[in-house]
């Protein structure tokens, strides 16, 4: 494993400005927050999100660049972060992380696994050692990551919030098989956690995120990113600043009360199946026709 020491470089593109638009200031003051694959994507934002409320951040993932350039963005806005590279799919890998973690901060407050991955694929195609490949780092990391601060940090302090991040729909991901089923997994096991760990004042609480427009999208030609977008009834996909608020909201003390939940943020895609709105039912402006109510005056 390598370590990366503190870094106050420039910036990059996007980040501009060093408060959070919706959190009071000092939210996370005094506490560390642990981001796997917080290199890019909404591991990146929710990272910025976190330092924004005043929390020490810690990003960790396999791509060294990556993890400076979101340390770099954070030393920008005047935050504290560092950054770590390892392998969450094995469980000596994840040990690491909580110790190097734990050796530079002391403690550590939150962990949000965010860490996955998966690809297109019809589901007969799907070869053993891609599901292998996907299962591995979508529900082995979690657990890895989970096991390992809850033994070596959040059961000896009484305390601590783990958010495992999953995907929505959840009634199915045609041509991603695979991660649906270890999104599933991660979900039934967040519940499981969550109960047994209560006692000891650790929260386990599950993310389903949706289609957001991030740089994993960019593989994809235009017409199947604007496809996407038309597929989810709020007509657009969500922004990674929407997921870092979530993830945010979650690492606060109110997010001790979702234990447990899985909290879906899709605008609405987990309730629709196709492109909104359907065929024929849109207005000649391309508005939603409403219900006339008995006795409405």
């Amino acid at each position: 494993m390598s370590t990366g020491e503190r870094s106050q470089e420039a910036g990059a593109e996007g980040v501009v400005s060093s408060a959070s638009e919706v959190f009071a200031p000092g939210l996370l003051e005094g506490q560390v927050a642990l981001i796997t694959g917080g290199g890019t994507g909404l591991g990146r934002g929710a990272a910025i999100e976190l330092a924004r409320c005043g929390a020490t951040v810690v990003v960790a993932g396999r791509r060294q660049e990556l993890l400076q350039r979101t340390v770099g963005e954070i030393g920008a806005l005047g935050g504290t972060a560092e950054w770590v590279v390892g392998d969450v799919r094995e469980a000596d890998g994840a040990t690491r992380l909580l110790t190097t973690v734990l050796e530079r901060c002391g403690r550590l407050d939150t962990l949000v696994n965010n860490a996955g991955g998966q690809y297109f694929t019809p589901a007969e195609a799907i070869a053993a050692k891609g599901w292998r490949a996907v299962w591995r780092l979508n529900v082995d990391g979690i657990v890895n990551m989970s096991r390992a601060a809850y033994e070596q940090a959040m059961a000896p302090a009484g305390r601590g919030t783990i958010i495992n991040v999953t995907l929505s729909p959840h009634h199915g991901m045609p041509g991603m098989a695979h991660s649906g089923s270890a999104r599933a997994a991660v979900e039934a096991l967040t519940r499981e956690l969550a109960s047994r760990w209560a006692a000891e004042g650790i929260s386990v609480i599950a993310a389903a995120a949706g289609h957001f427009d991030t740089e994993a999208l960019d593989k994809y030609p235009d017409v199947i990113r604007a496809g996407t977008a038309r597929s989810i009834p709020a007509q657009r996909l969500g922004t990674v600043q929407e997921h870092a608020w979530l993830v945010a909201l979650l690492a606060s003390p109110l997010g001790r009360s979702f234990s447990g939940s899985v909290v879906t943020l899709d605008g609405a895609r987990d309730n629709w199946f196709g492109p909104w709105p359907p065929p024929g039912m849109a207005g000649e402006e391309g508005e939603i026709p409403a219900e006339a109510r008995k006795g409405a005056g």
